[in-house]
């Protein structure tokens, strides 16, 4: 019975971009970005998501965005509202952890991505992406632009997580709004952004650390950064010109490590997450054995696993706490 459902399951596709970027995959995969777009309608409505490309239009011509014909072209093509703001929405939940791969070879990366919209598990894929510095595979969606996990072989794999919102001694909506403007008024990039940069620029670990923890950002950032080595991983904490970094096998969910960071946590059950997945992240064992509650919740869409030493790439798309696509699986 098992073995029927899962494969009744879609495949993750891998989707061969040269340098043609995001554009390139949205023309590839252009029904999958329609059917994305659907659900973000019926979960936020067409007259929000029509103001707040609005907002996000004019942020991206303000601050001159390297990224914003890219996200403007999308709009154009996919003809509906909210490719521009879903392109500027960081409204997540994650747990990553970076650490010495229980194989002997390399270091590892552990990510799960959670987030409210329900679709997103079964309609991720891989892109292969040639840049600069090297290919990378970006784990992403038709009409995204920025990365938000990513392995490039040889050289690193890296994932975002959000950051706790910064407190300004107000209500949740008073933070959240005084956050926004603080958004609003900064020219810098959004991490997404800048770890995309990362990827295409970076020639190695050192590099990446380096341009992670020392370009400035729109907004707080959680990125958490595994090399070719053993002894390659991070998480940086980002604040939006001041860097924190934890080296060695570290976990974080959506909260700060540093104690001297404080905020409103993203996401649920934040600790928790955090202690599971520092406890099993050095363990040996089946690639997904560790995607367990708390890490594994109702919200969660997407889990990774990526080892830049090896080539490895291993990913699932979850809805509603089970997996929704077939397991993937790169070996470089």
């Amino acid at each position: 019975m098992h073995k029927r459902l899962a494969q009744d399951r879609p495949t993750i596709p891998l989707v061969e971009l040269g340098a043609g970027g995001p554009l390139r995959l949205l023309e590839r995969e252009l029904p999958r970005a329609h059917a994305l777009l659907a659900l973000a309608r019926r979960r936020h409505g067409r007259p929000l998501l029509r103001l707040g490309d609005k907002v996000s239009r004019a942020w991206l011509a303000r601050t001159d965005n390297p990224y914003r014909h890219e996200i403007l072209a999308v709009s154009e093509i996919l003809g509906a509202p909210g490719a521009i703001m879903l392109n500027l929405s960081f409204e997540w939940g994650c747990t990553s952890g970076a650490a010495p791969d229980p194989s002997g070879a390399g270091n590892r990366l552990l990510r799960v991505l959670d987030w409210p919209v329900d679709g997103l598990g079964r309609h991720v894929v891989v892109a292969r992406n040639d840049a600069p510095a090297g290919v990378y595979f970006d784990v992403t969606w038709p009409g995204a632009v920025g990365v938000l996990t990513a392995m490039a072989p040889g050289r690193f794999a890296a994932a975002i997580n959000q950051a706790p919102m910064i407190r300004h001694g107000l209500t949740f909506a008073g933070d959240w709004a005084k956050n926004r403007i603080a958004v609003w008024h900064s020219r810098a990039l959004p991490p997404a952004h800048l770890l995309r940069q990362v990827f295409c620029n970076a020639a190695d670990y050192s590099a990446a650390r380096e341009m992670l923890a020392d370009t400035p950002i729109a907004l707080p950032a959680l990125f958490v950064l595994s090399g070719a080595q053993a002894n390659q991983g991070c998480v940086i904490e980002r604040l939006e010109r001041r860097a924190f970094v934890h080296d060695g096998a570290v976990a974080c969910a959506n909260e700060w490590l540093s104690p001297g960071l404080h905020g409103r946590s993203r996401g649920r059950d934040n600790r928790p997450r955090r202690e599971a997945l520092a406890r099993i992240q050095t363990s040996p064992g089946h690639r997904f054995a560790w995607l367990r509650p708390p890490i594994l919740n109702r919200r969660t869409r997407l889990a990774v696993v990526a080892n830049a030493a090896l080539g490895q790439l291993a990913l699932v798309g979850i809805e509603y706490g089970r997996p929704a696509t077939r397991e993937f699986s790169l070996n470089f």
